[in-house]
């Protein structure tokens, strides 16, 4: 009889119920299957965005016209300023013809880039002053860069905050108290930011929603902020044949007109100090 006593006071146990001493069994074994859970299921969801974005581009792809053989080995993403050179002699031939799907295929692969924080959106905001009228060009890229790192932005807040917090705390801590000390100007702060290469972009787009920045100027700083580079890229695009490399569309006159428009960011911050000062 005390030994069917023992083993039901074990099975209790094992299904997690809890003695007057606290066994360890009931605590250690939810929590790993929680832990286990919340690490795999975010992943899944990125997974399944990722394929979901690829699917898209697939459909983008296949709406195409019939390329010739020697044209299809350029449809790719551009890596080097050779390959947005190749890229764009091709699409050059269809824009006339085919507008609509030039043109959707470089907005979904520009989201793409930026939403995944994947290298070689320099060279389609290069590829866009080659394509496209330059006003059109350059609201493409400052609409494209703001779609995209907002979805980067909403995918680490559902999906990365964790993994955010465990691999790089350090910098998101240091970051955290320069946003802190910047929140009654936020706006200006992130547009201050897209203009200047203080932080990789990458980092802005992922880093934002786990110190509580807010969506919506987040958007709209990186909306104005990427439009100085952008301006510069996309003028440089205009000349695209006679680019050797990326760094030929930077010069000491681009980097001097993307410094006024940093400190041109900066002034409603200091005019706001000012009329504090002198109202307190």
């Amino acid at each position: 009889m005390a030994d069917k006593i023992d083993t039901s006071s074990l099975k209790q146990r094992s299904i997690g119920k809890e003695d007057d001493e606290g066994t360890k069994y009931t605590e250690i074994r939810p929590k790993s299957v929680d832990q286990t859970s919340s690490s795999t299921k975010p992943l899944i969801i990125l997974g399944l965005i990722f394929v979901s974005s690829i699917v898209c581009l697939g459909f983008i792809y296949l709406s195409f016209p019939n390329l010739k053989e020697e044209e299809k080995q350029h449809i790719k993403l551009p890596r080097n300023i050779e390959d947005a050179k190749s890229l764009g002699k091709v699409l050059s031939h269809y824009t006339d013809s085919y507008y609509n799907q030039v043109l959707g295929g470089y907005f979904i692969t520009y989201i793409f880039l930026q939403s995944f924080a994947i290298p070689g959106s320099i060279f389609l905001s290069i590829l866009s002053g080659f394509l496209f009228p330059f006003h059109l060009a350059l609201f493409l890229v400052c609409l494209c860069s703001g779609i995209g790192a907002s979805f980067c932005y909403l995918m680490s807040y559902l999906v990365g905050r964790r993994l955010v917090a465990k691999y790089i705390p350090d910098r998101i801590a240091e970051w955290q108290s320069h946003v802190n000390k910047h929140r009654d100007h936020l706006l200006n702060y992130i547009i201050f930011l897209r203009i200047t290469p203080f932080l990789p972009n990458w980092f802005i787009n992922i880093a934002s929603p786990v110190i509580n920045v807010p969506i919506i100027p987040f958007f709209i700083g990186t909306f104005v902020g990427v439009a100085p580079p952008s301006f510069v890229a996309i003028q440089a695009g205009t000349t695209l044949h006679q680019l050797t490399s990326s760094g030929d569309a930077i010069s000491w006159t681009s980097m001097s007109v993307l410094g006024l428009f940093a400190l041109l960011s900066l002034v409603p911050v200091l005019m706001k100090k000012k009329l504090q000062e002198k109202f307190d």
